[in-house]
């Protein structure tokens, strides 16, 4: 969906609304020919700046008065209802709303049970469910990827990994999904559901630990003498599956669409298999899923990009707009979606001391997922107009609602 070429201001600042979000990649394409940072106005009414830029994105991401710290926020976060960043009500009291050293002490803490070994060896089973939902479609037809396919597949990786018992499978999908669509009236709800949920697991596990990741992190907070505060457990386990599962979801969702609004380049990945892991870095960069780090507050008055930022400044880097204004291989069009591009350069996840821990895990099941779409159902197209696709309206995360396609199992 596009719209006319007009100044993408409103009252002096960029409005991220749902409008802005459907037609983001044109939005952030007109920001970035004016400047690589802009005043704007966030879900909730909350204000702030955007960093639209390659190289201004990773100097705010690694500025060392940019913090997670949202004190002197406070206020304006208090007034427009933002909880996202607290303990108990939020995501908070876990690594990626922490300033070191407290996310020095969590990362490492979440890195010893969610480590490189466990990922390698989910492969076969990530592999063994894609088969699995494509068995469960009628041989030909229409229907729904996002339902059938994109979303169940992480969300059951992430569950099996975590150790969350089958019978909370549909509560789990359902609450992550909302809990970072921030300005929806179910937002609040998801993120106690899922508290509560994780926080009863949590409790099971200890009492029953199993070979799984929630028991694992249980171990980590017990044998490292109480390192790991209870709150700090069960945020630790609400960021694994949120961040875990909502950024693949929508991953997968944003590349079949490119594939599908781009034929050549979904005939060419599926003669040449041998391209898949590159392919997955130029999704990442043509259209991730992670449309906007979570935010940072200038914990002093400062300068980004020529811009005076006062203390308690809310900084949000677009992290799919500097993909696209990253330096590219010499010859290719940035604008382009090319899966053949040579070692495409992004920050899709992220950059510097918050650099996504699951990013492994998230190639690794974009892969095999797309590999296994595209091998099984040979024929395959989208089976409504590109401008009639919803996208979701508020937070970070960049996605349709569904996904309608045509197609034939092989």
């Amino acid at each position: 969906m596009s719209t006319p070429e007009r100044c993408p201001y409103e009252n002096g600042r960029v409005v991220i609304d749902p409008a802005f979000k459907a037609d983001a990649p044109a939005r952030y394409a007109r920001l970035r020919q004016s400047g690589p940072i802009h005043p704007a106005e966030f879900h909730l009414g909350l204000k702030g700046w955007v960093v639209v830029g390659h190289d201004l994105a990773r100097e705010a991401l690694t500025h060392p008065a940019l913090l997670k710290d949202a004190t002197p926020a406070a206020e304006a976060l208090a007034a427009a209802g933002y909880v996202l960043h607290q303990p108990k009500v939020g995501l908070g009291a876990q690594m990626m709303e922490a300033d070191p050293p407290e996310h020095t002490r969590l990362r490492r803490l979440a890195s010893a049970a969610f480590t490189p070994r466990r990922t390698a060896e989910l492969a076969p089973r990530i592999e063994r469910i894609a088969h699995d939902l494509i068995d469960a479609m009628p041989p030909s037809g229409e229907l729904d990827l996002v339902e059938a396919f994109n979303a169940p597949l992480p969300a059951t990786v992430i569950a099996e990994l975590l150790g969350i018992p089958r019978e909370h499978h549909l509560d789990f999908r359902r609450w992550s999904a909302r809990a970072l669509q921030v300005a929806s009236p179910e937002h609040r709800p998801a993120l106690a559901g899922l508290h509560g949920l994780l926080a009863g697991l949590i409790a099971d596990k200890r009492r029953h630990p199993q070979d799984d990741l929630l028991s694992a992190l249980v171990a980590v907070r017990d044998e490292e003498d109480g390192r790991l505060s209870e709150e700090e457990l069960v945020g630790t386990a609400m960021m694994l599956v949120v961040a875990g599962h909502e950024s693949t979801v929508n991953l997968l969702g944003n590349a079949v669409l490119a594939l599908l609004r781009h034929p050549d380049q979904l005939g060419l990945l599926r003669e040449r298999p041998e391209l898949m892991p590159g392919a997955v870095e130029e999704f990442l960069r043509y259209d991730t899923s992670v449309e906007r780090s979570t935010s940072r507050y200038a914990a002093q008055d400062l300068t980004l990009g020529g811009v005076p930022i006062p203390r308690g400044g809310m900084i949000v880097v677009a992290l799919g707009s500097a993909g696209h204004d990253a330096p590219q291989t010499v010859g290719t069009d940035p604008t382009l979606l090319d899966v053949t591009r040579p070692s495409p350069r992004h920050l899709a996840f992220g950059h510097g001391i918050h650099y996504c821990l699951g990013a492994p895990l998230a190639r690794l099941e974009t892969a095999i997922a797309l590999r296994t779409l595209l091998s099984r159902l040979p024929e395959l197209e989208l089976a409504a107009p590109v401008d009639s696709l919803e996208w979701i309206g508020s937070g970070i995360i960049r996605g349709v609602l569904s996904l309608p396609v045509r197609y034939r199992a092989a």
